[in-house]
């Protein structure tokens, strides 16, 4: 069927001040380096209508983005389940999610977005035009894993590979890089969206607002294409377990902001080399499908529990913030979930012609990516993690079994073992859904 797109952009930067999210620590921006965004894309069929937006956000809680897609459905008409909401994952991004136990979520800020959001859809829905889509999947390695192990048995994340007692990594690496990009019928973009899978973290520890590299990406394809505010998507793929940083070459580290400024321009170029191969459709195939998936909470052992009082109860202090911060979230998962110990999260399937977007609500470790993507039907298969909400980390077994950040049971890290697999294969039989057999 012919296609209908809109597509725009509304700046979402926080103020002067504000707390900055994603380390264990409290961080103050101190200035706005670069503009944080809520990009969105609008597409029709004339019957099934599909909103997406991308926000410069570390991650969105799930009772937010279920009251602003609910309030977007009302004033718009595009049905909840169609409406997805997607975080780039930023560390240098307001404080949407409270996760310190001495720094509160930031209530106005969440106000503000809530409105920005539903203003941004609103536009979209509103400006739709005839247009074409193409979509195309290369190659382009931003990520490396993260997770590191050890001879007596453990895993980290990060460690310093040049020790004597390093056993390799644990996971894999996904260079896998998608695009689908939008046209008018004057072949002028309306739209870029692209995929790629690595923590935004290059400038993690900073005290400034930034996009981080999807931001300099964005940046460089506007200049490219001579359209300063040309929107642009871009979906983190599953990197729960990657980061920007090569861990089995430590010389050759780089500073945040120069590795910051590598990543935007590999993501930039990889995108325009595929957008130029790229042949346009005026119609095409438009699906969703949905599923929810009760998953238990692994709650901490009493052991632990025991542990992680004393520690508390003797202060940050004494017990340094790290080890603090992190036996206050066992203290905390376990008073959230005591008398309910599992939840329920939203899965999603989207069919773009012969692309497909298979989305999840975790911070997802690589290999699962890698796994949806094998058994995916489509062409070409985004991986879209921190979709409509975040549940924390969801690692392999190998994660859980060797411990460390991440694998170990906290607030953070806190469903079931078996989660990312149930995952997996509930996000494969929905893309299966969405396409006939044999049908390319």
């Amino acid at each position: 069927m012919k296609i209908l797109a809109s597509a725009g952009v509304k700046k979402i930067n926080c103020k002067i001040g504000d707390s900055l999210m994603g380390q264990l620590y409290i961080r103050k921006c101190e200035y706005i380096r670069d503009d944080l965004e809520a990009n969105g894309l609008f597409l029709s069929d004339g019957t099934i209508k599909i909103l997406l937006i991308s926000c410069d956000i570390a991650v969105l809680m799930p009772d937010f983005v279920e009251k602003v897609k609910k309030k977007i459905e009302q004033k718009t008409g595009v049905s909840f389940e169609n409406i997805y909401i997607f975080c780039t994952h930023t560390h240098t991004g307001p404080n949407t999610a409270g996760l310190l136990p001495d720094d509160p979520v930031n209530a106005e800020y969440l106000l503000q977005l809530e409105h920005w959001l539903v203003e941004l859809s609103q536009q979209l829905v509103s400006s739709a035009k005839p247009s074409r889509i193409g979509y195309a999947a290369g190659n382009a390695q931003i990520g490396y894993n993260r997770r590191v192990c050890w001879m007596d048995g453990t895993h980290t994340m990060y460690g310093d590979t040049r020790k004597e007692d390093f056993a390799g990594l644990e996971g894999p690496e996904d260079p896998t890089h998608c695009v689908i990009s939008v046209v008018d019928n004057d072949n002028n973009h309306i739209a870029i969206v692209h995929n790629n899978a690595c923590h935004s973290t290059t400038v993690e520890s900073s005290n400034f607002a930034s996009a981080d590299f999807p931001g300099e990406a964005r940046r460089y394809l506007r200049e490219i294409l001579d359209r300063k505010d040309l929107p642009v998507l871009y979906i983190q793929g599953a990197s729960g377990d990657l980061s920007p940083w090569n861990l089995t070459k430590p010389e050759k580290k780089v500073s945040g902001i120069q590795r910051m400024k590598e990543i935007g321009s590999i993501l930039a170029s990889e995108t325009m080399k595929l957008i130029s191969s790229i042949e346009y459709q005026d119609s095409e195939i438009l699906k969703t499908a949905s599923e929810k998936i009760v998953m238990k909470v692994r709650l901490p052992e009493v052991e632990k529990l025991k542990r992680a009082k004393e520690i508390v109860e003797a202060g940050e202090e004494k017990s340094g913030r790290h080890n603090y911060v992190l036996n206050w979230s066992i203290l905390k998962l376990y008073e959230d979930f005591k008398d309910k110990p599992y939840e329920e999260i939203p899965i999603h399937a989207i069919r773009i012609g012969n692309c497909a977007i298979a989305t999840n609500p975790y911070e997802y470790y690589c290999q699962f990516g890698i796994d949806i993507r094998k058994r995916s039907p489509a062409k070409v298969t985004m991986i879209a993690q921190l979709a409509d909400g975040w549940y924390g980390y969801c690692p392999t077994v190998y994660g859980v079994l060797g411990g460390g950040y991440s694998g170990m049971t906290i607030y953070w890290t806190r469903h079931q073992m078996e989660a990312g697999y149930i995952v997996a294969d509930v996000c494969s039989r929905l893309l299966h859904k969405l396409w006939k057999k044999g049908e390319q």
